[in-house]
């Protein structure tokens, strides 16, 4: 399991019980007390959770958000997968939106060099990577930065995606699933994902399989409005039949 993965369950199961102790996370995981110990303090630094002694204890009803450092390490070879997966619905000399996100990002580094495109992006990594593509005509979206995320947000954001309309738009998600909908911590954040849905004739989410039925809290989607999911062969098949009478084609990479 990965750090952020851990720390995601930690905090559920201080929410749920009141109090985690290191010594049972320990245990419970499989990981050194140590290990746990970096878990709650970064889960502290969020502001998600207050050390006591011994352990910790949930503050408030938060929504913990791993960095993008944290998110770039987790799932790699399956997100890379899903990218190369994704090539498929470039649409041949059109127009494209790349969303913020670590497995959009990998897209974004498996555009081919002879790809001619225009992309608009409001993720400030995924415009300094094709900021060189001989091929491409970059518009970058502006607006209020999360440090968070490296991506803009805000009234700019907003007003500048309800005036295009793409050929399709890569969109990225915290969360994913047939009851939920599709979910965000962040709800600037929720707000740019729903304008990019109705910015795009044709709607591609790019989640890998750990992201299924996980919510959060803030909502800016149902997967009624995604045309097509691409995730990895860790969603399985009866979850895959449950997002496709949701009313999504499913493509597991």
């Amino acid at each position: 399991m990965y750090a952020p993965e851990r720390q995601q369950a930690i905090l559920r199961l201080a929410r749920e019980r009141g109090r985690v102790e290191v010594l049972a996370l320990a245990d419970e995981f499989e990981v050194t007390a140590e290990t746990v110990r970096r878990d709650l303090r970064a889960l502290a630094r969020a502001g998600v959770l207050r050390r006591v002694h011994g352990g910790a204890i949930p503050v408030g009803r938060l929504d913990f958000e791993p960095d993008l450092s944290e998110r770039e390490a987790t799932a790699v070879p399956q997100k890379e997968r899903i990218a190369r997966a994704a090539l498929a619905e470039l649409p041949e000399e059109g127009s494209v939106i790349l969303d913020a996100g670590t497995t959009t990002a990998a897209l974004a580094a498996a555009l081919p060099l002879d790809a001619k495109l225009t992309v608009l992006t409001h993720a400030l990594p995924l415009a300094a990577r094709l900021a060189d593509h001989p091929g491409i005509e970059l518009h970058v979206v502006g607006g209020r930065v999360r440090h968070r995320t490296r991506a803009a947000v805000d009234s700019w954001a907003l007003r500048t995606y309800g005036e295009v309309t793409a050929d399709v738009v890569f969109l990225a998600t915290n969360g994913f699933g047939p009851r939920s909908g599709l979910t965000t911590p962040d709800l600037a954040e929720a707000a740019v994902k729903r304008t990019l849905i109705s910015a795009a004739r044709r709607v591609v989410l790019l989640a890998d399989s750990s992201k299924f039925e996980q919510e959060h809290f803030a909502r800016f989607g149902s997967l009624v409005q995604v045309d097509l999911l691409i995730t990895d062969d860790g969603l399985s098949a009866a979850d895959a039949r449950a997002v496709e009478a949701a009313g999504t084609e499913v493509r597991r990479a």
